[in-house]
């Protein structure tokens, strides 16, 4: 059946609590941040607005009750965001997790 050539493996991993799920977007999202330190500049790579990146980070704070960032609010020093302890936890598990099933399926990931 020649139309059914060229198929690969491939599938999508999570973590979930409450409802909430942790996966590539919002990995995307907090490695973003943590290479820029600002939640606009990673919006802004992602093709996102701030307020749907900021929205995004905030439902998952308050679903988990974790706080997965910290925020400085600009000035003659600037502003800035990092990760908490919290959110480098959960990002490598997510990442051990997409790793780990990616390497069964013989997947390679894009980043580490």
């Amino acid at each position: 059946m020649p139309g059914l050539t060229g198929f690969k493996p491939g599938c999508k991993v999570w973590l979930e609590k409450e409802g909430a799920v942790f996966g590539e977007g919002l990995y995307d999202l907090l490695s973003r941040i943590e290479r820029t330190g600002s939640i606009a500049a990673a919006a802004s790579e992602m093709g996102m607005s701030y307020r749907a990146a900021w929205g995004k980070i905030k439902v998952a704070e308050k679903r988990w009750r974790v706080k997965l960032v910290f925020t400085r609010v600009g000035g003659d020093a600037g502003g800035g965001t990092s990760l908490t302890g919290e959110a480098k936890m959960l990002m490598e598990r997510f990442r051990d997790l997409r790793d780990g099933v990616g390497g069964l399926l013989g997947l390679q990931q894009t980043d580490s």
